[in-house]
């Protein structure tokens, strides 16, 4: 593992021995071409929770790793965090984007972060099947038509902003992107 991933996984504070022992564990012995590393905290009427989500792209695979707070299943209801580790050939990632937020766009100057920025992954790893009853116009009909809907792919998401995590954070992102699109790009 790059000391680079290393020393961000530290820096982000969230479980370093567990988040390093899942990632050594699905990275192996394969070069480590570029990373992010991005920690949250959200809230919620009772709690706050952590998350933390890890991009790993090696010489053959992009790597997700998400990290997250949660009551145990004792009786006295211990901590725990459980680590996800999903893994894809570069071959197989299908699409990129790159969504680009501009406060002030009348002020943005060439060389300036934008003040929010999502990266978008589709890799085939999930799918999501959202059914609901077909229909067949009329209204008054109450014959059973089967069911209609469709398939979505449930792509990796990270968005990171200047006020919330910092415009270096939203540097290392776009820099990450672009090796990414650099890596599915040399696969031909």
């Amino acid at each position: 593992m790059s000391a680079s991933l290393d020393n961000a996984v530290a820096v982000a504070g969230y479980y370093p021995a567990l988040a390093n022992a899942v990632l050594r564990t699905a990275i192996r012995d394969e070069p480590v071409r570029g990373h992010f590393v991005h920690a949250e905290t959200t809230f919620d009427d009772r709690e706050v929770r952590r998350h933390m989500t890890i991009l790993v792209i090696t010489s053959t695979r992009l790597i997700r790793v998400h990290m997250d707070d949660g009551a145990g299943h004792s009786a006295e209801g211990a901590h725990e965090a459980q680590a996800t580790v999903e893994s894809a050939l570069l071959s197989r990632v299908g699409t990129m984007a790159l969504t680009y937020a501009v406060h002030h766009p009348e002020h943005f100057a060439e060389g300036d972060a934008p003040s929010e920025l999502v990266l978008a992954v589709g890799w085939g790893i999930h799918s999501r099947i959202e059914l609901e009853p077909a229909t067949c116009g009329d209204e008054n009909c109450d014959a059973d038509h089967g069911f209609t809907g469709g398939i979505t792919g449930d792509d990796t998401l990270v968005r990171v902003s200047a006020i919330a995590d910092g415009a270096e954070a939203v540097r290392v992102l776009e820099d990450f992107a672009h090796v990414l699109q650099r890596a599915i790009g040399d696969r031909e």
